[in-house]
């Protein structure tokens, strides 16, 4: 049996790994799905001074509080960010990093050197995310209508600094971490340049779905197979 820790990305919270979870334990598997702080149940406590590092500290406690060792830690988008960070916190409890369509920033890099988006958020002082329209037509347009409504209903703009702040690493890059990157063929971002970047780096093994940007909700059993 193995544990898995599994940290969303933007605009998430731990919902939207539910088909996959379901899938993990079935197997016999640990599985943990923490939302981050700000964000979809705890989007009333955003406020200023949420970062990568933040929400990475969060992961490294549950880790520690939960006594988890030989964890795959798993981040998708945004949370690719995080789980670099945690593992450098945590390291002696990491067993694998399994970046899934993610975001593997080096230190002092943002997500906007990276990520070129068709259309501007809405940012205030506290938070950002797309508004609706774009969420449903681009965001979630490759779901089905009912997985669609079901994921609207719950996205939440993410902490503004959590995205726009530059990154705080370490020693992460020039240490080895047995990875897997798995790449969707059709989401535009994060670019492939960026995800092979992440698999060069760390010697990872290279897998893609045919899927959009959210494979946890299109394609769950696709992407539970990699998982394990």
């Amino acid at each position: 049996m193995a544990t898995y820790v599994l940290v969303h990305g933007a605009y998430q919270g731990g919902w939207i790994w539910k088909p996959v979870i379901e899938r993990l334990r079935t197997a016999g598997h640990s599985v943990y799905a923490p939302t981050l702080d700000g964000c979809a149940e705890r989007h009333h406590l955003a406020r200023p001074g949420i970062t990568v590092a933040t929400h990475a500290q969060e992961i490294a406690r549950l880790l520690f509080y939960e006594d988890l060792t030989q964890v795959v830690l798993v981040g998708t988008s945004s949370g690719g960010m995080v789980i670099c960070k945690a593992a450098e916190l945590a390291r002696d409890r990491i067993a694998r990093l399994v970046f899934v369509d993610a975001l593997a920033l080096m230190a002092g890099e943002r997500v906007g050197d990276i990520v070129k988006r068709v259309a501007a958020n809405e940012t205030t002082a506290i938070t950002t995310g797309p508004n609706r329209a774009d969420a449903e037509k681009r965001l979630f347009a490759d779901l089905d209508p009912d997985t669609r409504a079901w994921a609207l209903a719950r996205y939440t703009p993410h902490p503004v600094a959590a995205l726009e702040a530059p990154v705080e690493l370490g020693n992460f890059w020039n240490q080895g971490w047995p990875t897997t990157v798995i790449r969707c063929r059709r989401a535009a971002n994060p670019p492939e340049a960026h995800q092979r970047r992440t698999a060069e780096r760390l010697k990872g093994a290279w897998h893609e779905l045919d899927t959009g940007h959210y494979p946890m909700l299109s394609q769950p059993e696709e992407l539970t197979r990699l998982l394990l």
